[in-house]
């Protein structure tokens, strides 16, 4: 009985330009459980991680606490280079001494502020319950705490803290477990356990909702000395080179060369000097989208290699500059090559915008996906909230946009020094989409759904299926695209966001 849909090899090679709209994969038998099914994938060539997914190195989306959450949940956050060295070497100390159920920098403020400044940081951050601090800052002596109870009848949002906060306080000493310091917490039934030293100050802070968010992280991506993973960017040029020493004495565990055209002399020069160098710091090269341009990178002595020009939700390279590749193409070709010449996993960058997406660049060849707006306005992505027609939004900009290349973005595209800036991103809005745990564990239950419907119980199963001819492909038209998706009704809601708002 002939097999219906065809195999990937006849399928790209039969067809231009394909990207994850135009195709859909084909059922396959199911015999086996969800909790059968493994997650598991290669970052790079020396690292595997539980959860295929990486966050964008943008500065609206990857700082410490997306990057912590990420590699929380099993992937890994890329830490973005729109910022000092010592801003983003700060960034990878933060991931790499976090400790789950400690917060290691907690939002302080002084007696002197008012109600309204902790109305500001609950808006902020999405939490009320603050440590107060002699003069606001962290390592200064524990005066009070203000809660949700404290301020909730309050009608003067002018007054000072020091008139409502909470000086009657349950602490622990600096330096206990996290055992202890739940037995603390559960016993003296408070939300907030701040943690002092000898002196009284400050030093960190243990929080009863996020011991109970981070009970649990089995899939938890970390190093061989039990810290958490983290990677970071680093554009090709020569005063990059002291960023490189700077993030690895800061504990980094992957670079990311962060370039919009990766087959340059520049990030070949860049990759020698960093493995030579560096030869235990593992290098992801890119962005790349034909086999040319791996050949040259993974001969430099890549690690992994990041695919995708112009295929993001706020990138306009092909349409400014008309160079690129439509990213289900470049997936195929650059997966399958830099899997017969060197085996190593690639990583697709960009066009993400729901599960869906997901499941088809793994399908395509991808060992990891990474994600940016997707990830965007979540309250772990930098920046605040503000509200524009009415809707909770965040800002989510290229970094070639013009905004973000007058901060420095412009190294990626080898334009900083430019006079006359050619953007090829935009600025925008994205949606609150609450916390990035929440929706990247949806994201993930989503994916393993996928590979039962696809009959494959791991994403190394998925991966063979491509090149086997076991797993098919069929050609969607414009028709099959709008009956495939919602259609004929006068509204609707997007499932995963209320299933967010829910958990929140």
């Amino acid at each position: 009985m002939s097999s219906n849909g065809l195999d990937a090899k006849t399928f790209f090679e039969h067809e231009g330009g394909i990207t994850y709209n135009d195709f859909i994969l084909l059922p396959g038998y199911i015999d086996f459980s969800l909790d059968e099914i493994s997650l598991e994938t290669y970052l790079t060539r020396n690292i595997k991680i539980k959860r295929p997914v990486i966050s964008s190195p943008m500065d609206t989306v990857t700082e410490s606490r997306m990057a912590i959450s990420m590699a929380m949940l099993g992937g890994m956050g890329v830490i973005h280079y729109n910022n000092s060295i010592e801003s983003q070497a700060k960034e990878v100390r933060r991931v790499k001494r976090y400790e789950n159920g400690f917060i290691t920098e907690p939002v302080v403020l002084s007696p002197n502020n008012t109600i309204r400044d902790v109305d500001a940081l609950k808006e902020a951050y999405g939490f009320s319950g603050i440590p107060i601090t002699e003069d606001g800052t962290l390592n200064a002596r524990l005066v009070g705490i203000v809660t949700k109870r404290d301020i909730d009848f309050e009608a003067d949002r002018t007054k000072k803290v020091r008139d409502v906060m909470t000086t009657q306080l349950v602490t622990a000493p600096a330096g206990i477990s996290l055992a202890e310091g739940n037995r603390i917490l559960r016993e003296s039934k408070k939300g907030k356990l701040p943690l002092v030293d000898k002196q009284g100050r400050l030093v960190s802070l243990m929080s009863r909702t996020d011991l109970l968010k981070n009970a649990d992280f089995p899939c938890a991506s970390k190093s061989k000395d039990k810290q958490l993973i983290v990677g970071a960017a680093l554009s090709t040029r020569e005063d990059d080179k002291e960023r490189l020493d700077e993030l690895v004495k800061a504990g980094v565990d992957v670079i990311v060369i962060d370039s919009s055209q990766g087959n340059s002399v520049f990030q070949i020069n860049m990759i020698r000097y960093s493995k030579k160098k560096y030869p235990h710091i593992d290098i992801v090269g890119g962005n790349v989208v034909t086999v040319s341009q791996c050949k040259s990178l993974i001969d430099a002595g890549a690690d992994a290699l990041r695919i995708g020009m112009g295929s993001g939700s706020i990138c306009i390279t092909q349409d400014t500059l008309a160079v690129g590749r439509a990213q289900g193409s470049a997936v195929y070709h650059t997966a399958k090559f830099a899997r017969e010449y060197a085996n190593i996993p690639v990583i697709a960058d960009g066009g993400i915008a729901h599960i869906g997406h997901i499941v088809k660049a793994l399908a395509l060849g991808a060992s990891t996906v990474m994600m940016g707006g997707l990830l965007a306005g979540t309250s772990e992505s930098p920046g605040e909230y503000f509200y524009e027609g009415g809707v909770r939004v965040k800002k989510y900009r290229g970094m070639a946009s013009h905004e973000a290349m007058e901060k420095g973005g412009g190294k990626r595209y080898l334009s900083s020094e430019d006079r006359i800036k050619v953007a090829q991103g935009v600025t925008g809005t994205v949606v609150d989409k609450g916390s990035v745990i929440n929706l990247v564990s949806y994201l993930m239950q989503s994916l393993l759904h996928s590979l039962q419907e696809l009959g494959y119980r791991s994403i190394q199963e998925l991966r063979n299926g491509i090149y086997d001819g076991t797993l098919r492909f069929e050609k969607r038209s414009q028709s099959a695209q709008v009956e495939g998706s919602v259609h004929n009704l006068y509204s609707f809601k997007e499932p995963h966001l209320g299933l967010l708002r829910m958990g929140r």
